[in-house]
This record gives C-alpha cells, sequence and structure tokens, in this order.
C-alpha cells in the first residue's frame, strides 16, 4: 500500500501554535485559536465510508470497546439528525487543547484532527441493538465454515514464513494467528475502510463512549506522530478497530510489533508486522505454548453443570478424578487452573478450557469467539472439529425475551442482575438458582421452555 504522508493534499494553516502558547494560558488560547483553524480549514476528499459485516462480537478487547466501557446514551437513535457538523466543528475545537497536552504534534493536530468528519452513519451503528441472538452453533455455523478453512489452509501456506517466525518467537502456533486473522478481517479481505481518525471522533463527540473514544482517539493521533501510518491509510471497522487483526488504537501503541524492520508498524499491509503484533497481543494475554486451546471432553453422570463455569477452576488432573474424560480416550492434558464450560448447556458439547482459551477471551470477550478460534486453528492444522452434536432443535431468545426473563428470574427472587436484554453471568446465575429450585438440571442455559415455565409461576 502506497504511503501518504500526514501533511499531504490537507489544508496546512498559515497560523501555528508557537511553543510559548503552552504555558499556563495554553488550554483557553489554543481552544480559541483552533476554533479559527478548524473554521477555515477545507477537509480533504474521501470516499464515502460504507458498513462492513464483522464476524466479532461487540465485547472485545483488542477490536472493540466493551460494555464496561461505554457510558450511558445520551441520545436515542431518533435523535441522529440532530448531529450538526458546526456542533462537531465546536466540540474539536475544545478537544485540540487535551489532544497538545497528551503531547500529540501541532502539525498532526493541524493535519489530521482538523480534517476529521462527522460520520452519522457511525452513530447509527453504535447504537444498534440486534433483535435476535445466536445460538452457539449458529455463530460457529458462520464463523468456522468450510469456505474459511479452506481459504485459511491457503493462507497458512501463502504466509508460511511471516506465521511461521512469529510463532518461533512468541510461542503462539501459526494456526491460532491465522484463526485470529480469518475471524477479524476473514483473511484481509473485509477490515473495514472507515477512517479511524472518523471513527473514534464521530464516537467521542456523540457522547455515548466519549471517554473511551477520545482515550483511543489521542491513541490513534499518537500512532499517526510516530510515524506508523498516515491518516488517509488508517482504516478499519465503524468501531475504530484497525487493520487485519483489529486492533484498537491503545492496543497497537503496547502492542504492535515492526518484524519487518522498516521501521514502522504496519498492521495494514506488512503480514510481518501482523502475524508479529497479534502473537505478541496472545503472549503478553497469558497464551501458554504448552497447552491446548481446550479439549472437547465427555462429564461423568451426575455432573453438576452449575460448576460448568468459568468461576470454577482446578487442574486437569482433579476434573480427571471426578471422570471427566476427553472424547478420544486420551488422557487429558496437563492443565493449570481450568475450567469446563458447556456453551449450550447439558445438551450440547462441553469442553475443559485453560489459560489460551482465556488469552483468547481477552482479545474478544466473547465465549462463542473464543469457541470460534479454537476450532477454527484446530481444524486449520488439520484436525477434525467438535464431535459431539448441539442441540440445534433449540432456538435462541429474542432480546425481548431475555429481558422477559430476567425480569421474571428478578421478580421471583433469583437475581439476575439489570434487566437489560442480554445474557450476562449474573443471569445465568439466577437462572441456575430457578433450576435447581426447580429439580432441574442447572446448566444457566435460556430456553424458551425456561422462560414459559417461569412466566406461568408468576
Amino acid at each position: 500500500m502506497g504511503r501518504q504522508r500526514a501533511g499531504d493534499n490537507v489544508c496546512m494553516p498559515q497560523l501555528a501554535f508557537p511553543p510559548q502558547l503552552f504555558s499556563t494560558r495554553s488550554l483557553a488560547l489554543a481552544a480559541a485559536v483552533a476554533a479559527t483553524v478548524l473554521a477555515g480549514c477545507a477537509s480533504r476528499p474521501e470516499p464515502q465510508a460504507t458498513p462492513t459485516p464483522s464476524s466479532t462480537a461487540s465485547t472485545s478487547s483488542a477490536a472493540t470497546p466493551t460494555e464496561s466501557t461505554a457510558s450511558a446514551a445520551s441520545t436515542s437513535p431518533t435523535d441522529e439528525p440532530r448531529l450538526r457538523a458546526q456542533d462537531f466543528e465546536r466540540w474539536k475545537a475544545q478537544f485540540l487543547p487535551q489532544a497538545l497536552a497528551a503531547g500529540i504534534s501541532q502539525a498532526t493536530v493541524n493535519a489530521v484532527l482538523a480534517q476529521a468528519k462527522l460520520r452519522p452513519s457511525i452513530v447509527g451503528l453504535d447504537r444498534a441493538q440486534p433483535e435476535f441472538t445466536r445460538t452457539p452453533w449458529q455463530y460457529l455455523d458462520s464463523a468456522v465454515s468450510a469456505l474459511r478453512i479452506k481459504n485459511g489452509r491457503t493462507k497458512l501456506q501463502e504466509y508460511a514464513a511471516p506465521l511461521q517466525a512469529a510463532a518461533k518467537r512468541y510461542g503462539v502456533p501459526a494456526p491460532v494467528v491465522a484463526a485470529i486473522w480469518g475471524m477479524e478481517s476473514n483473511y484481509g479481505s473485509n477490515f473495514g475502510n472507515f477512517s479511524t481518525v472518523d471513527a473514534l471522533a464521530t464516537l467521542a463527540f456523540e457522547g455515548r463512549r466519549a471517554e473511551w473514544a477520545q482515550k483511543e482517539l489521542i491513541a490513534a493521533l499518537r500512532i499517526i506522530d510516530k510515524g506508523d501510518i498516515d491518516a488517509a491509510h488508517m482504516l478499519g471497522s465503524w468501531a475504530g478497530a484497525m487493520g487485519h487483526t483489529q486492533f484498537l488504537p491503545s492496543v497497537f501503541l503496547q502492542y504492535a510489533v515492526d518484524a519487518d524492520g522498516d521501521g514502522r508498524r504496519d498492521i495494514w499491509g506488512s503480514m510481518a508486522d501482523v502475524a508479529a503484533s497479534t502473537a505478541n497481543y496472545l503472549a503478553h494475554s497469558g497464551w501458554n505454548s504448552n497447552e491446548p486451546w481446550a479439549v472437547e471432553v465427555r462429564l461423568p453422570a451426575g455432573f453438576d453443570y452449575a460448576r460448568a463455569d468459568m468461576s470454577t477452576r482446578q487442574n486437569s488432573s482433579d476434573w480427571a478424578a471426578e471422570g471427566v474424560q476427553s472424547m478420544n480416550g486420551q488422557a487429558l492434558p496437563s492443565m493449570a487452573g481450568a475450567s469446563i464450560i458447556a456453551p449450550a448447556g447439558a445438551r450440547g458439547p462441553s469442553f475443559m478450557v485453560g489459560s489460551n482459551f482465556k488469552a483468547i477471551l481477552r482479545y474478544n470477550n466473547s465465549v462463542n469467539y473464543a469457541l470460534g478460534v479454537g476450532l477454527l486453528s484446530q481444524q486449520l492444522a488439520g484436525n477434525g472439529g467438535v464431535q459431539a452434536d448441539w442441540p440445534r432443535d433449540l432456538a435462541a431468545l429474542s432480546r425481548d425475551q431475555t429481558l422477559a426473563l430476567q425480569t421474571a428470574l428478578n421478580a421471583r427472587g433469583f437475581s439476575a442482575g439489570a434487566a437489560d436484554g442480554v445474557m450476562g453471568p449474573a443471569t445465568r446465575a439466577g437462572l441456575r438458582r430457578f433450576q435447581q429450585a426447580q429439580g432441574l438440571v442447572a446448566d444457566g442455559y435460556p430456553t424458551l421452555e425456561l422462560l414459559q415455565r417461569l412466566q406461568s409461576a408468576n
């Protein structure tokens, strides 16, 4: 990909901020000067960004903001047309001193922040809440499709050198890095065409994710300042995740690697940098090269499914002593602090997971996503997929149905936390307590039958 320096083909005001300006009176004066600069500076032309489908969940550490980073929505979807360009320009003028105080150069502020555009479509995407969720098998059918496996094996061969070099350097197998690549951008075919600066500036201005987006915007400006990429080529998703494996700017600053030695960390155009950066992130997230990503297991009769949870941890030898077996009959591998998970409840497959599964969760905090990466990597390496059957007759609850489930649990005294239509740990714990009270298998998996039982009881 061709390179463009930050100042090329953009409006560079003749009015500059002298160094002595940034003293005790810097913030107020800089804001006032910035308002004049920004109002008179023409924006560079850019192609219209269009939404692109994503294979990842919305709760992500490396790729997208988690729910904990988002502040309460300050506006509703019907307010989107009220976002005005002139208000955005004023916000940029107010944000400018913060960027300067963070150490961003005046040249980058003038050339990049001044050019940032308000993208109302991003606000719409951020506010959108899908009505229906997907079951684990629906998610995996798409994430680990036959085509993605086929393409991934081709990519493993095509980019064997950088992938193997990253594996040797960081201890993360090449198929795992390739699986992250496949899940995040379909092997680079779809990492988004939104300007990262535009996306983060829009989200920071709109307000729902203001604190998080401002931090990431500063990080993006710092990346440009350091010369790793210019603003025109800093492209990614509407949520600010960038490049082949969808790093947020703050993650890029901490974990991106210049593996090809060209002086830039390029996760958009250099597969050596992409592979090394992704492996570096996983290694720092706790990847253990002596353990598998997970093991599909067969649970003993009478197993207490309330213990099938990431919060229950013990060594694999202790699980084996309780009768947990691998599906192929071989001894369980040595894994410290392992957990048993049953993503589809008692009727579906079960897995023993450890530090590597948790490392993937730090990339994207979704069990379905971590399963997708693990199962894809497993099949890219030439091994099989899930052996046990999924309960495909069970339908996923909609958000409204999940909200009704939470409301009914809370009404019955089985605390499910905030009724928000999202199935989280608190809701699963409340559902397990209800199942136990009803003499049912306490797997915490939400079904229409359980919802109807709760509503009937109420």
